[in-house]
């Protein structure tokens, strides 16, 4: 309710708090700002009750059910497609059973990468405590193909979003300022340059926000410290660079895999000429919070000594 208060505010007052002075401009920005404070804080109040009381990720799954109400959108686009085709463009008939197959291919797509890891085995050596014997078993370190999900996308689109956002706020004038205008009408959704740019910083953050994450350096010290090895590797700096080198391999993947997934919805509404509502990042999103909640359910099941959900 207080989202849609703040909406309401913005559509209506858009135009106003640009052109508005005293109490009246200040007024509504003040309602729009506690708007969306409130709604945020609700939303966050809402998946805190799932988290305790439900199944899964309560914000996760507020996000899915967002997403999925706005899949109607899909009805839209395929009727204009069908009306084009009517139009005297058969082309969009062979065209719909394509995006279908298209669809499908990139749900399975996205489902194999989000489960995908690279396993590096890892042997622990035998050591007498007493009279027991502990170690001795194998063991590997798991490292996702897609472990840092939607935040790389989700950082590359802020960013090349900025441009056609300033554009629109100052509202530059052709004739005089040239080359600023060419530079802002040439840097928007469906250009080359949107889609290199957009790709590149997917792979820089990919490759941040992992080096953040994951520290070879302290895994191959652990490894050190409980008597763990990987074989064929020496303990110590060689093991980290071992694991700094698959690391670098998988980001690499894993940044490939992005790019392909938030790029591809761009080069087909460019090549079809329609506009693709859901993209990468939405794929990505509904795919995670998919098998995130299905593997909850399967826990769940399994803890109480019942078959397993997928069984």
């Amino acid at each position: 309710l207080m989202l849609s208060i703040g909406y309401y505010f913005i559509i209506r007052n858009m135009g106003a708090l640009s052109y508005t002075e005293g109490f009246a401009g200040i007024f509504s920005a003040v309602v729009i700002v506690l708007a969306f404070t409130a709604g945020s804080q609700l939303c966050a109040w809402m998946g805190n009750q799932i988290d305790s009381k439900g199944i899964g990720n309560g914000i996760s799954l507020m996000i899915f059910a967002g997403i999925v109400a706005r899949w109607s959108s899909i009805y839209t686009a395929t009727t204009n497609i069908l009306a084009r085709a009517q139009n005297g463009e058969p082309f969009f008939y062979i065209m719909l059973p394509l995006l279908v197959v298209l669809a499908l291919v990139a749900v399975v797509f996205v489902v194999i990468l989000t489960n995908a890891e690279r396993r590096i085995p890892v042997q622990y050596a035998k050591r007498v405590m007493g009279r027991k014997m502990y170690g001795g078993q194998a063991s590997y370190i798991p490292i996702k193909v897609n472990m840092t999900g939607v935040m790389p996308i989700i950082f590359a689109s802020t960013l090349c979003s900025l441009p056609g956002l300033i554009f629109r706020f100052i509202n530059l004038d052709a004739a005089s300022h040239p080359a600023l205008y060419a530079f802002f009408s040439v840097f928007n959704y469906n250009s080359v340059l949107y889609l290199i740019v957009y790709v590149l910083l997917i792979v820089a953050f990919n490759y941040f926000y992992v080096a953040i994450q994951y520290n070879p350096v302290d895994i191959a010290n652990q490894l050190r410290k409980n008597n763990g090895t990987i074989p064929g590797i020496r303990p110590g700096k060689p093991t980290s660079d071992f694991i700094t080198k698959t690391l670098s391999k998988i980001t690499l993947i894993g940044a490939v895999f992005l790019a392909i997934v938030a790029g591809f919805p761009i080069i087909l509404g460019n090549i079809t000429g329609t506009s693709i509502q859901l993209g990468g990042t939405t794929l990505l999103i509904v795919v995670g919070v998919a098998l995130e909640t299905g593997r909850s359910l399967e826990g769940y099941m399994t803890a109480r000594y019942h078959k397993g959900f997928l069984e």
